[in-house]
């Protein structure tokens, strides 16, 4: 493998929700890039062969982002990026949004995503990187999505507050928003094939380069942000070919 593609060897990253999608492609450029990555997922079974750590943990549960910080501590002991990838949304108009849907919403996006920076930010070395995954739809009303949309406008906001907590450690804290982008579920759960389908249709339509987007262009993004951009912090970078930006095509 040549020097240019071992560029993170030495790293050693935490990406949550790295089984599949977008948190997947990160993974797998980290460690083709010579990084050490320990992955979270609901279950681990996705993450079979993956030359990393994988560990069974909901981000909904205190208790798990708590065992997380050990298995982090013992297996990595600190690390240079924390990646907060964790993500639930449903297609439900404000009518049709139980207290069950609300409270599972900000319960994995919200909750989960502010307890596991806590919890693993005193094991971040100092120059680190903490990256949340938000959304476009934090900016503009969507259709069917208000829980969701609140709930990672919060997760902005958290960027925002934890980049000036740990400027002192020199630990940059920035957020990427995605469009839509080409997974299997388009991030969202619960959702027939035929109104998915229709989703999907919609994203390409009105977004300006007419297409979705892919998860590694997403990884390129979260991965600059991690590393590169050494000077950024607080920062909301969109991967939305355009769509959250004015562009109109």
């Amino acid at each position: 493998m040549g020097i240019q593609e071992k560029n993170y060897l030495g790293k050693k990253a935490v990406v949550t929700g790295g089984t599949h999608g977008m948190g997947r492609a990160v993974v797998d450029k980290l460690i083709e890039g010579g990084a050490e990555v320990l992955l979270t997922g609901r279950t681990t079974e996705k993450a079979e062969g993956v030359k990393a750590h994988a560990i069974a943990s909901d981000a909904a549960s205190l208790t798990d982002i708590a065992n997380l910080k050990t298995e982090v501590a013992q297996r990595l002991q600190t690390i240079d990026l924390l990646f907060i990838n964790v993500g639930h949304a449903t297609l439900r108009e404000i009518q049709d949004v139980t207290e069950e849907d609300y409270g599972h919403t900000f319960d994995v996006n919200t909750k989960g995503a502010f307890f596991t920076a806590q919890k693993l930010a005193p094991l971040i070395n100092e120059g680190g990187s903490i990256i949340f995954t938000t959304s476009i739809a934090q900016t503009g009303g969507a259709k069917g999505m208000s829980a969701y949309s609140g709930a990672k406008a919060a997760v902005r906001s958290f960027g925002r507050s934890f980049a000036a907590e740990l400027a002192p450690r020199g630990i940059r804290v920035n957020v990427v928003s995605p469009g839509f982008i080409d997974t299997p579920s388009m991030g969202v759960t619960g959702v027939p094939q035929d109104v998915l389908d229709v989703f999907k249709q919609q994203g390409d339509e009105i977004t300006p380069l007419k297409r979705h987007g892919t998860a590694n262009e997403v990884a390129a993004a979260v991965l600059f942000l991690a590393f590169e951009a050494t000077f950024t912090t607080g920062a909301d970078l969109p991967v939305d070919g355009g769509l959250g930006q004015g562009v109109s095509a």
